[in-house]
């Protein structure tokens, strides 16, 4: 019941990011760059606070950085690029389907041989999220955004993968956000001045503080305590609840608009989610008895 609870933590805490940045950076209160390396630098004090609070050292300099800090500073720059010119809607498809096809190819690499139905539930899952997020313009998508958004899914799957060997999740985390820091600045200073011109407002700041310190820093430490226990497969299989947790939080919070393909389409969603974790259940079960 505890990995149960401290997972939906972790969804919400996604879903969180979702709908914070949606605040942010799509009502023009900073851009999307500006926005990434503000939470990059908050997840980072947070975490770095907390580990130094605890009198605990930072892995800064151990060599698994090299994946952790590179995979999540990839998704952090390649998410930003890609926000700019890419449709929500389209964004979070590509994102959580290279997601999948990352997390499902590192996993089998690893040695895990997920059973049928899980890739069954995960092909449902990403059916409905792909009815929930399909474009419906005929507006041309830019080959650099869709590149980048590949490339963040890559990063992020990558980074989940490396958390199954998490042995401190918090610290971890904490020196993953420091090295992610640098890169990030490098970017900041070579975008425009303004970018489709949104200027950085106070607002937009402490969202990106929040989204930072809270929903990323805490939320992806957390989700490094859960991901041994989960596993490749299972860990990509749970995300994508992600965006349906974030359209019904938009629908409460923001006042955003609902629609019945979007009621089916989470349905589906959420009902591949659970047929895929079906086995995963079953052999938590059986643990216990």
């Amino acid at each position: 019941m505890r990995l149960v609870l401290l997972t939906c933590v972790v969804l919400i805490a996604f879903a969180s990011n979702s709908i914070l940045n949606r605040m942010a950076v799509g009502n023009g209160e900073i851009d999307a760059i500006a926005f990434a390396v503000i939470r990059a630098i908050a997840g980072a004090v947070m975490l770095a606070a907390l580990v130094l609070v605890q009198r605990r050292g930072l892995p800064v300099f151990h060599r698994a950085r090299w994946v952790g800090a590179g995979s999540l500073t990839l998704y952090l720059i390649g998410f930003s690029i890609a926000y700019i010119q890419i449709d929500a809607g389209l964004g979070a498809l590509l994102l959580f389907g290279g997601v999948q096809v990352t997390m499902f190819a590192g996993a089998l690499a690893g040695g895990e041989r997920p059973p049928v139905r899980r890739w069954v539930g995960a092909a449902m899952a990403l059916g409905g999220l792909a009815w929930l997020s399909w474009p419906s313009g005929e507006a041309a998508v830019p080959g650099i955004a869709v590149i980048a958004m590949l490339a963040a899914a890559v990063g992020w799957g990558i980074y989940s993968l490396a958390g199954r060997t998490a042995t401190d999740p918090m610290a971890e985390t904490g020196a993953n956000f420091i090295w992610s820091v640098p890169p990030l600045i490098l970017l900041t200073l070579l975008r425009p001045a303004q970018i489709d011109g949104v200027e950085t407002t106070t607002n937009g700041i402490l969202l990106a503080i929040v989204a930072g310190a809270i929903t990323s820093g805490l939320g992806y430490a957390l989700w490094y305590s859960v991901l041994p226990k989960l596993g490749g497969t299972v860990s990509a299989l749970l995300q994508l609840a992600v965006p349906i947790i974030a359209m019904a939080a938009g629908f409460v919070i923001l006042g955003e608009g609902l629609t019945w393909r979007m009621v089916g389409a989470a349905a589906v969603t959420l009902g591949g989610v659970a047929y895929g974790l079906g086995a995963f259940q079953r052999r938590i079960g059986s643990k216990r008895s």
